[in-house]
This record gives structure tokens, sequence and C-alpha cells, in this order.
């Protein structure tokens, strides 16, 4: 079995990478992106959430843990940031499903979300037109309505599913 070498910190925080990799205790991991229900949503989430007043980023860095970075699709702050990645838990974290995420990783990412004390992180299944909120006290899946833990947001499902283009499996 082929044993991946480790990438020092240094090197991972000065390279660029297209689309950006995620970096877990010296490992890249590759992140799943590309697909127009997954881009659609991505550019709709940061706008509700910018015209309800917040600061929103596609796939800005957080490191979550000294040896571990993630690139959620969309985090939102109530302040605008201003270092070159996020080192406090965002306000908001936003994962939306690609056809080939593995629901280990999607629990990994979450489990590091919380670990970092991310309040508020929704999982959106686009092909289900599903969110699922996950929090210190478990997972919810959305029922009308998405919502911040301290009720401060609140967005109707269908103003994110709303315009989501069918898509044409082929």
């Amino acid at each position: 079995m082929a044993v991946a070498a480790l990438i020092p910190l240094e090197v991972y925080l000065s390279t660029s990478y297209h689309p950006d990799r995620e970096y877990v205790e010296g490992r890249l991991l590759e992140r799943n992106v590309g697909e127009l229900d997954h881009s659609y949503l991505q550019f709709q989430i940061a706008k509700i959430l910018e015209r309800r007043g917040l600061f929103a980023f596609p796939e800005l860095r957080a490191q979550v843990a000294a040896s571990r970075f993630r690139v959620p699709d969309v985090l939102a702050e109530r302040t605008m940031p201003t270092t070159r990645f996020i080192r406090k838990p965002p306000y908001i974290v936003v994962e939306v499903l690609s056809r080939d995420d593995q629901a280990s990783e999607v629990a990994d990412k979450v489990a590091d979300y919380l670990a970092f004390g991310v309040a508020n992180i929704w999982v959106i299944d686009p092909r289900r037109r599903r969110i699922t909120v996950h929090t210190t006290d478990g997972a919810r899946v959305c029922a009308g309505r998405v919502e911040t833990t301290d009720g401060e947001i609140s967005i109707p499902l269908e103003e994110i599913f709303g315009q989501i283009p069918v898509i044409d499996e082929e």
C-alpha cells in the first residue's frame, strides 16, 4: 500500500490549489466541487446571507485546529474578517453536498466545525432539497426554514431551493 507524504503546514499555507484543498494533520484532502447544483446553491446561499447583513465567503480557509484547515463551501461572519483565513469560529458554516461526497468525510468536517466552536453548521443536500442543521445537541432536518441557534437568521427553504435548476443526469 502506498503511503502519501505529509505536507508541512507552511507549504500548505504558501501554495495555491485549484480547487483549494483541505489540510488535515499533514494530508491534503480534495474537495468535490464543480457541478451545477453545488455551484448554484453555494452562490445562492452567499447572496441570501449577505442580504441578511452578514459577510459571506465562498471557499475561505478556516483553521479549525492547529494542524487542520477546512474550506467550507460558504461561511458567514457578523463582521468583516481581517486575516488571510479564519482563525475563530465563524457564525455560520455551510457545506453543500456533492454527488461524490462520502458520509464519513462529511461527518469528519462537521466534527471539526463543532470542536472548533461553530454554533451554526448547515449541510445542504441539493438532490433531496434538504438542509440538516448540526449543533452540539445533535442534528435535525429543517422543515420549512433554516434558522441560526440564536434565532437571528431565518431563511425559508423555498428561498434557497426555489430556483435551483433541474439537473439533466447525462
